[in-house]
Protein backbone atom coordinates (compact mmCIF):
# COMPACT_ATOMS: atom_id res chain seq x y z
CA UNK A 1 0.00 0.00 0.00
CA UNK A 2 0.86 3.39 -0.90
CA UNK A 3 1.75 6.12 1.45
CA UNK A 4 0.31 9.31 0.91
CA UNK A 5 2.76 11.68 0.38
CA UNK A 6 3.08 15.30 2.04
CA UNK A 7 4.54 18.61 0.17
CA UNK A 8 5.63 20.98 2.74
CA UNK A 9 4.91 24.44 1.78
CA UNK A 10 6.28 27.30 3.21
CA UNK A 11 6.56 27.59 7.13
CA UNK A 12 3.56 28.87 8.92
CA UNK A 13 4.21 32.16 11.05
CA UNK A 14 4.11 30.80 14.75
CA UNK A 15 2.73 33.93 17.01
CA UNK A 16 2.80 33.64 20.74
CA UNK A 17 -0.13 35.75 22.50
CA UNK A 18 0.59 37.63 25.74
CA UNK A 19 -1.79 39.52 27.95
CA UNK A 20 -3.95 39.65 31.01
CA UNK A 21 -6.25 36.22 32.06
CA UNK A 22 -8.37 38.99 32.88
CA UNK A 23 -9.00 39.16 29.41
CA UNK A 24 -9.35 36.05 28.81
CA UNK A 25 -12.54 36.57 26.37
CA UNK A 26 -10.02 38.48 24.01
CA UNK A 27 -7.35 36.22 24.31
CA UNK A 28 -9.56 33.60 23.05
CA UNK A 29 -10.60 35.81 20.26
CA UNK A 30 -7.35 37.12 19.56
CA UNK A 31 -6.36 33.23 18.99
CA UNK A 32 -9.85 32.82 16.53
CA UNK A 33 -8.44 35.62 14.27
CA UNK A 34 -4.78 34.34 14.15
CA UNK A 35 -5.60 31.10 13.67
CA UNK A 36 -8.20 32.15 10.74
CA UNK A 37 -5.40 34.17 9.46
CA UNK A 38 -3.37 30.68 9.36
CA UNK A 39 -1.10 31.63 11.75
CA UNK A 40 -0.03 28.54 14.02
CA UNK A 41 -0.70 29.99 18.12
CA UNK A 42 0.82 29.69 21.27
CA UNK A 43 -1.37 30.88 23.97
CA UNK A 44 -1.83 30.84 27.75
CA UNK A 45 -3.38 27.66 28.93
CA UNK A 46 -4.72 28.15 32.45
CA UNK A 47 -6.49 31.65 33.81
CA UNK A 48 -5.81 31.81 37.27
CA UNK A 49 -8.37 33.98 37.87
CA UNK A 50 -10.94 31.55 37.29
CA UNK A 51 -11.81 28.92 40.53
CA UNK A 52 -10.27 25.71 39.53
CA UNK A 53 -9.42 22.51 41.58
CA UNK A 54 -5.86 22.70 40.12
CA UNK A 55 -4.98 25.81 41.61
CA UNK A 56 -7.64 26.00 44.92
CA UNK A 57 -4.67 25.51 47.50
CA UNK A 58 -2.60 28.58 47.53
CA UNK A 59 0.69 26.75 47.54
CA UNK A 60 -0.15 24.84 44.76
CA UNK A 61 -1.41 28.12 42.86
CA UNK A 62 1.76 29.59 43.71
CA UNK A 63 3.78 26.83 41.93
CA UNK A 64 1.84 26.40 39.04
CA UNK A 65 2.01 30.29 38.32
CA UNK A 66 5.51 30.05 38.26
CA UNK A 67 5.61 26.78 36.14
CA UNK A 68 3.17 28.85 33.86
CA UNK A 69 5.75 31.77 33.86
CA UNK A 70 8.44 29.11 32.10
CA UNK A 71 6.27 27.94 29.94
CA UNK A 72 4.82 30.78 28.52
CA UNK A 73 8.60 31.94 28.23
CA UNK A 74 9.23 28.82 26.04
CA UNK A 75 6.37 29.57 24.06
CA UNK A 76 7.70 32.97 23.13
CA UNK A 77 11.11 31.46 22.40
CA UNK A 78 8.82 29.19 19.85
CA UNK A 79 7.22 32.03 17.71
CA UNK A 80 8.43 33.80 15.00
CA UNK A 81 6.51 36.76 16.58
CA UNK A 82 4.53 37.89 20.00
CA UNK A 83 0.88 39.49 19.77
CA UNK A 84 0.21 41.40 23.37
CA UNK A 85 -3.63 41.78 23.72
CA UNK A 86 -4.10 44.67 25.83
CA UNK A 87 -8.10 45.59 25.75
CA UNK A 88 -7.49 49.56 26.30
CA UNK A 89 -3.88 49.51 26.26
CA UNK A 90 -3.87 47.82 29.58
CA UNK A 91 -0.21 46.32 30.07
CA UNK A 92 -0.02 45.00 33.52
CA UNK A 93 3.57 43.53 35.32
CA UNK A 94 3.26 40.00 33.69
CA UNK A 95 2.80 41.10 30.15
CA UNK A 96 5.92 43.89 30.77
CA UNK A 97 8.29 40.77 31.64
CA UNK A 98 6.92 39.05 28.29
CA UNK A 99 7.30 42.09 26.34
CA UNK A 100 10.68 42.62 27.70
CA UNK A 101 11.82 38.90 27.29
CA UNK A 102 10.10 38.93 23.67
CA UNK A 103 12.75 42.16 22.70
CA UNK A 104 15.72 40.72 24.45
CA UNK A 105 15.12 37.61 21.95
CA UNK A 106 14.26 40.29 19.30
CA UNK A 107 10.78 39.12 18.39
CA UNK A 108 9.09 41.35 16.37
CA UNK A 109 5.63 42.51 19.00
CA UNK A 110 2.12 43.86 17.52
CA UNK A 111 -0.38 44.49 19.97
CA UNK A 112 -4.50 44.45 19.51
CA UNK A 113 -4.68 47.82 20.84
CA UNK A 114 -2.76 51.34 21.05
CA UNK A 115 -0.24 51.70 23.99
CA UNK A 116 0.90 55.34 24.99
CA UNK A 117 4.17 55.96 25.30
CA UNK A 118 6.13 54.27 27.37
CA UNK A 119 3.12 51.84 28.64
CA UNK A 120 5.26 48.94 26.91
CA UNK A 121 8.53 49.24 28.03
CA UNK A 122 9.78 45.76 29.78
Amino acid sequence: MQQPTHTPGPRVTIVALCGSTTYWGQLAEANLYETAAGRIVLAPGCNLKQPHSLWADPVQADRLKQMLDTLHRQKIDLADEVLIVNPGGYIGDSTRREIAYARSLGKPLRYTHPVQDGDDRG
